[in-house]
């Protein structure tokens, strides 16, 4: 019986004739005409005026508050249930995670959270579009704006997700991207950052570039960064930025499908909701099973794989890990004992679906 990975990436001739005109061009290291186009190209699919690519996702949230300017003794308010990669960034900075929680519904920040977390401390809100649908992000502006914060959207799982018709990476001061080999969009590693604002833009340049002077060479006038993403990767980038249309809707029906063939199973699972408000990029399809305990979380996705599945479980509370404080965060660490996500990539077939919702059914529902 094959194996159905949790996810590939999905690469064309489209994809290796870009990445063997790089090679042959010699261009293979941080410049290169492939690293222009797409910055311009996925700059135009956000809707932003800016963009700049970095060498991954978490140094594009790392990237961005140095450029910010937050450090030491700044605090940044993050969704207690995300990737490690948000509160990393953040103590990279030498600033402080507050850790708040999330909407039980679509597992993104709570917006009735983070108010009661603001400090005079406080810098910056690093709302998280989770596994694809996005933050409440009229309502985060709105926080922002009453108490002068800057947002940063870590949009590093939910390319093309939109409110209405405005992409995620277009909302706040800066979006960062994350382009690993799972993501919707890939470039193998590697990551963007989204902005309007032409100083930040140029601030992002300078310091990704170890902030080398451009009018004196091999001249460092503050402390920099190597974050540059390889023209080879950027070549994969614009291949798989020629076929997004293709990508996104094929998240789309993957969805529909698992959706069609568990909608008879009531009260069992429960899988990805979307807000009227919003678009679901579907990055992984997530599935819940309500009063899970992490102990039947596992032996779930365990007796999934022995059956050829696999499967991988939400991410933790980030406050849980133990170099960060533990937060009261109830939502948050209920839900990540409950979810697993399933496979989801562009190759995965109806059948494998039909094959995955069966196994899951007999587990779950039957026993």
């Amino acid at each position: 019986m094959n194996f159905i990975p949790i996810s590939q990436p999905s690469i064309t001739q489209k994809e290796i004739d870009y990445v063997t005109d790089a090679v042959k061009s010699t261009w293979i290291s941080s410049l290169g005409k492939y690293i222009d186009r797409f910055e311009e190209d996925f700059a135009a699919f956000c809707g932003t005026k800016y963009a700049i690519t970095t060498s991954n996702g978490t140094v594009a949230l790392h990237l961005a508050l140095k450029a910010m300017g937050i450090g030491e003794g700044d605090e940044v308010i993050v969704p207690d249930l995300s990737f490690i990669a948000t509160a990393n960034a953040v103590t990279y900075s030498g600033a402080k995670a507050v850790f708040v929680d999330i909407d039980s519904f679509n597992l993104c920040i709570d917006p009735k959270a983070i108010e009661a977390a603001i400090t005079p401390r406080t810098k910056a809100i690093m709302p998280v579009h989770l596994y694809g649908h996005p933050a409440d992000m009229p309502s985060i502006n709105a926080i922002a704006k009453k108490h002068d914060l800057l947002v940063i959207e870590d949009a590093a799982e939910a390319h093309g997700a939109t409110i209405g018709d405005k992409r995620v990476g277009n909302w706040g001061f800066c979006g960062t991207f994350s382009f690993y080999g799972n993501k919707n969009l890939t470039t193998g590693e590697g990551g963007m950052i989204t902005t309007n604002d032409e100083a930040f833009y140029r601030q992002c340049r300078y310091l990704r570039d170890h902030a080398m002077s451009k009018e004196k060479r091999y001249w460092h006038t503050e402390l920099g960064y190597n974050y540059r993403m390889t023209n080879l990767q950027a070549a994969l980038g614009v291949a798989q930025m020629e076929r997004i249309g293709e990508l996104m809707t094929k998240r789309e029906e993957i969805f529909a499908l698992y959706d069609q063939a568990l909608k008879h199973s009531g009260d069992f699972v429960s899988l990805n909701r979307t807000y009227p408000w919003a678009n679901n990029a579907y990055w992984l399809v997530c599935a819940e099973f309500p009063n899970y305990k992490e102990i039947e979380r596992d032996q779930l996705m365990q007796s999934l794989k022995e059956r050829g599945i696999d499967s991988r479980p939400y991410f933790y509370p980030m406050s849980a890990m133990p170099y960060f404080e533990t937060a009261n965060n109830p939502v948050s660490y209920r839900m990540a004992q409950q979810g697993i996500n399933l496979p989801t990539y562009f190759d995965l077939t109806e059948k494998d679906i039909q094959r995955v919702c069966e196994n899951l059914t007999e587990l779950v529902c039957v026993g």
